[in-house]
């Protein structure tokens, strides 16, 4: 089945790319875009083959597809048809028309899907499909802000300008996300990444995150230096125009700059309000309606620098994040409706009464082995305090997930340039976790090999 709907899904993303690249050939600005007067037809199809030796199943709804980084759920050693392992499969209509010789109006439409089924990406929806099933029967899921909408990677508009630089408002990815897949060695795979691959880590702390719904940002370039803001209206967080009721609005602000071969980025992230969806246990199942999820809610703040450093051949990275977790200052009615429409059933919103602090750092190198073939290898980490109450107070095994713990990764990928729009990829990437942080899992490390391709156009 799954081998099935690889070849059709290729099939028909290859044929339709060939298809608008030739109707479109005299219209083309340069060899490289699908552009016709101002408007440009974009997108990515990753596919690969992908071995676990403590893997989940594949899910058709999740947008990673795969649980490439060890899960609660993984416990098999499997060989699968894995999607979106160097980056994720989209497809957008993007434009920049001038309106003067300094400004530009500019909008973005992307939706992300499962290259193997074609589905739009539904984080929410792959928790939903593990309802009531136990751990080991679960398959790969991750929770997302990316919940089947049409536009579920990014829908903005705005104005650019060379002098004052580009205010957008709509759906978009957060500036730390944005900062994170150029500080990140292995710019923000799935299959090799820990960091900028996981949307948690994007999102400061909720996976929902990492894309604000109804959100201005606003970002510029003064010669050396960038500085830009992001702030999500409260009460809009996860519609646009339209309040929903739920009341977390975000502001997220960068300062960077680049000096000879050195880059670094500063940054501050905050979040009333954060979610964090869960499937429901089976007895959940029975009490509460379909399509509903668990949640646990929380204010979340971070505190980011990154640094990367560019030799000849190799570019050498290196980050740091600190998030804080606390208990919502506004707490959510129950049945809140989450991102998508999908009903928060069951809420836990008292799980930091002791403040969550989790640590991640991270370093890596790429080595542009020839002008084609570029080598990455990388090394991430978590590390969270005890944060657990009463009897597990001060606790550092994996009784609870609220006791001190750590998570490490470890991997190396290379990529080849085949063309200008398509690239062959393989790797691996170990992951372990240890007390806290492994609390509920199933095994305790993972190593994911996977060979792939993108194409691009």
């Amino acid at each position: 089945m799954i081998r099935a709907r690889f070849i059709s899904g290729l099939g028909v993303c290859v044929g339709a790319a060939l298809l608008i690249a030739g109707g479109s050939a005299a219209y083309a600005v340069d060899d490289d875009t699908l552009t016709w007067h101002g408007f440009t037809l974009f997108g990515v199809y990753d596919i690969g083959i992908a071995n676990q030796t403590r893997g989940a199943e594949v899910n058709l709804d999740s947008p990673q597809g795969l649980n490439y980084t060890l899960g609660k759920s993984s416990s098999a050693a499997m060989t699968q048809v894995a999607p979106n392992g160097l980056s994720p499969s989209t497809i957008g209509l993007k434009g920049n028309f001038g309106l003067n010789q300094d400004v530009s109006a500019i909008f973005r439409l992307e939706a992300g899907f499962n290259p193997l089924s074609l589905r739009l990406d539904n984080g929410p929806q792959s928790l939903v499909d593990n309802n009531g099933r136990p751990t080991i029967n679960q398959t790969a899921s991750n929770d997302s802000n990316q919940a089947g909408q049409i536009f579920n990677t990014a829908g903005f508009v705005g104005l650019q300008s060379h002098t004052y630089g580009t205010l957008t408002f709509g759906r978009q990815t957060g500036i730390l996300a944005d900062r994170l897949i150029d500080y990140d060695p292995n710019g923000a795979s799935y299959a090799f990444s820990a960091v900028a691959g996981s949307n948690t880590i994007r999102g400061f702390g909720a996976s929902q995150d990492a894309r604000l719904d109804s959100s201005f940002k606003y970002f510029n370039q003064t010669g050396p230096f960038r500085y830009g803001v992001q702030y999500q209206l409260s009460g809009q967080q996860y519609a646009l125009f339209i309040p929903d009721g739920v009341s977390g609005s975000a502001v997220e602000a960068n300062l960077g700059g680049d000096y000879k071969n050195f880059s670094t980025d500063l940054l501050y992230t905050h979040k009333n309000d954060a979610i964090v969806a869960a499937p429901l246990t089976a007895a959940q199942v029975l009490a509460n309606p379909a399509n509903s999820l668990a949640a646990t809610v929380s204010d979340n703040t971070a505190y980011t620098i990154l640094g990367r450093y560019k030799f000849d051949k190799a570019t050498v990275y290196a980050g740091f994040e600190q998030i804080h977790f606390d208990n919502p200052s506004s707490p959510l009615s129950p049945d809140s409706k989450d991102i998508g429409g999908y009903t928060l059933s069951v809420l836990t919103q008292n799980a930091y009464n002791i403040n969550k602090v989790l640590n991640v750092y991270w370093t890596g190198v790429k080595y542009a082995f020839t002008p084609k073939l570029d080598l990455t290898g990388a090394y991430y980490a978590y590390k969270q305090n005890s944060y657990a109450t009463g009897a597990h107070l001060g606790c550092s095994t994996a009784v609870s997930s609220g006791c001190s713990g750590s998570f490490n990764a470890e991997s190396l990928a290379a990529v080849y340039k085949l063309t200008g729009h398509a690239d062959l990829y393989g790797g691996f990437m170990r992951s372990a976790v240890d007390n806290g942080l492994a609390s509920g899992y199933l095994s305790p490390s993972n190593i994911t090999s996977m060979v792939g391709v993108r194409f691009k156009f």
